[in-house]
């Protein structure tokens, strides 16, 4: 027998693919099982359903006035238009990866290849330990190295080049030698469809790992300034792009070239009652939750982007914390060993005093990422609210 949980998720998803209200009926059997049945007034006619193409709402950032001209952009176009401003500027700095020279299998590189010449954008061999292995020599060089891995889920062939040569390279040097010019850019997380091998979000791999920093940016503007940091920064940076968002997240983003700091997050929504705490696509999702929670419950939620995974800000976190005593965290990656068990443990040694109900994990499951299953897997925004509501009443 399927849970009632598990059969209320159901509802939740045929009510979210078009089905109208009066089509279904719940009706509970002597067992406490929720079934569904087509009510009397269904007709057998096939009807036009709708799709709804993402789990979320995106939320744009406001227009910056700080860094002059902006111009409308989607998330792809301004991860191009960061990359533009730096082989613009930096004379040593060149682009490689699987398909890049055509501009990518999502369109990143376009045009860069036509602008800047076939000897600073060209294509590799599909071997991602070839391309990060490439990376650190061109940095160890003196050059700004720019790879890019096709999708995050095929990192992992790259796995024991970034975590026993690109982050160790300085220390084991004794800082004579470092491959910080290095930055490693790789479509992350769920796409709707992406099943197994295209949805995957491994930061929580690299978070174990000293000498790297690991960012995601949650939208357009913040991809662009994040990005250039990461290629400003003396470190080897691993830049997680939300592949869901690429078309979907659109803001005015400046022209010019600026810089967000790393290892900061951000406040982008305050609140008194709970603090939620997520990154990339996820943000958005929470956002709504903030919405949900205060329209329904009356409870005032502070929703944190943390934007950087490694080193992450401990600092900003357990401020939101101590001043709301309740912590949630949400991510895509299965919650087993996921980066939330990290800002938990860590919030929990700093801030126990202050906590008034447990800290709260609504992650992806410990499963392979599914397919036609995926809206059961992801962490959506019902979920994260029938947390809040547990939460709140403990």
């Amino acid at each position: 027998l399927l849970t009632t949980s598990a059969m209320m998720a159901a509802v939740r998803l045929l009510l979210r693919t078009g089905s109208s209200s009066s089509s279904f009926s719940c009706v509970h059997s002597g067992f406490g099982a929720t079934l569904l049945r087509l009510s009397p007034s269904c007709s057998s006619r096939p009807k036009t359903q709708k799709r709804h193409a993402a789990h979320f709402t995106y939320q744009p950032d406001p227009v910056p006035a700080e860094y002059g001209p902006t111009v409308k952009m989607n998330l792809f176009q301004s991860v191009t238009s960061a990359l533009d401003n730096r082989l613009a500027t930096d004379p040593t700095a060149v682009i490689f990866g699987e398909d890049v020279a055509f501009g990518g299998v999502f369109r990143c590189t376009v045009g860069l290849r036509d602008k800047y010449g076939k000897d600073r954008v060209f294509n590799t061999p599909l071997c991602e330990q070839g391309i990060v292995g490439f990376g650190i020599g061109v940095a160890a060089a003196g050059a700004t190295a720019i790879a890019e891995i096709q999708f995050a889920d095929y990192i992992f062939p790259a796995f024991d080049q970034i975590v026993n040569e690109a982050a160790k390279y300085r220390y084991r040097s004794g800082n004579l030698f470092d491959c910080g010019n290095l930055t490693i850019r790789a479509p992350w997380g769920c796409v709707g469809h992406g099943s197994l091998y295209h949805s995957q979000s491994p930061e929580a791999f690299f978070a174990h790992c000293p000498g790297l920093k690991i960012v995601v940016p949650r939208g357009p503007i913040q991809a662009k300034g994040l990005l250039l940091s990461c290629f400003a920064d003396k470190n080897p940076c691993i830049f997680f792009e939300p592949k869901i968002l690429y078309r979907a997240a659109v803001e005015q983003v400046p022209t010019e070239p600026y810089h967000i700091p790393l290892s900061q997050a951000e406040v982008v929504q305050e609140g008194s009652d709970m603090t939620f705490v997520a990154w990339g696509t996820q943000v958005h999702v929470m956002r709504e939750v903030a919405t949900m929670a205060q329209e329904k419950l009356g409870v005032s939620c502070e929703v944190i982007d943390l934007r950087t995974i490694l080193p992450w800000d401990v600092e900003t976190i357990c401020k939101s914390v101590v001043k709301t005593g309740r912590l949630l965290i949400s991510h895509e990656a299965p919650v087993t060993g996921g980066f939330a068990a990290e800002i938990s443990s860590t919030v929990q040694e700093q801030c126990f005093l202050n906590l008034e109900a447990p800290i709260t994990r609504v992650c992806g499951y410990d499963t392979p990422f599914p397919h036609i299953f995926e809206p059961f897997y992801i962490p959506d925004k019902w979920k994260c609210f029938e947390a809040v509501k547990r939460m709140i009443s403990y």
